[in-house]
């Protein structure tokens, strides 16, 4: 453009000119080389402080990935826990009703419905503990094992007679786990020393 031009043209007729051809003044710094030196530490905590920060925010980010993660997966495996607590109600009540026929339905019958009906449940229950083992339902077997506060529930005390004090010794409802964790405790006996 003309202005820019005809500026120019007046810097170098009045001589203001400092530009790198006047080697007689050079270009003045603001700061010194005290400040600067000390500007260049300032600036270089300033970067470690926010690497430092990025790094935390990092693993701060990790983590709560890593935790939301694992909640998914244990909503995953536990989200039917409740379910599977009114379920296992049902198989008592079938184990109940086919422990019942079968005391009832003896060879010398001449009854061949009761046994058909025993033979039906039987059946049914042996697939609902398949289908149960299938999504990590298992039904907990404590007689004979030592007591465990997170899986029992102690009812009552039977004299130790043959068993080892603090070892289950009779089981008047089953307990049950869903992929390890405890959803319903055990009702048990647990044998203790005879007091004389």
């Amino acid at each position: 453009s003309p202005c820019a031009f005809s500026t120019a043209a007046q810097q170098r007729s009045t001589g203001d000119e400092c530009g790198p051809e006047d080697p007689s003044e050079e270009p003045k710094h603001p700061l010194s080389d005290c400040a600067l030196e000390h500007k260049a530490i300032k600036l270089e905590e300033q970067v470690r402080d926010l690497t430092e920060r990025y790094r935390k925010a990092l693993a701060d980010s990790e983590n709560v990935r890593r935790r939301t993660q694992k909640f998914v997966e244990d909503a995953k495996l536990f989200g039917i826990q409740s379910f599977c607590r009114d379920l296992v109600e049902v198989a008592d009540i079938l184990e109940k009703t086919a422990e019942s026929a079968a005391g009832h339905a003896e060879p010398s019958d001449p009854n061949p419905t009761l046994k058909k009906i025993y033979e039906g449940l039987s059946l049914i229950e042996a697939k609902l503990q398949s289908v149960f083992a299938k999504h990590g339902l298992h039904k907990m077997n404590p007689v004979g094992g030592r007591y465990d506060p997170y899986e029992h529930e102690i009812i009552c005390h039977v004299p130790a007679e043959g068993v080892q004090p603090g070892t289950v010794a009779l089981v008047t409802q089953d307990g049950y786990k869903l992929h390890g964790r405890t959803i319903r405790h055990a009702l048990v006996g647990v044998a203790v020393e005879a007091q004389e």
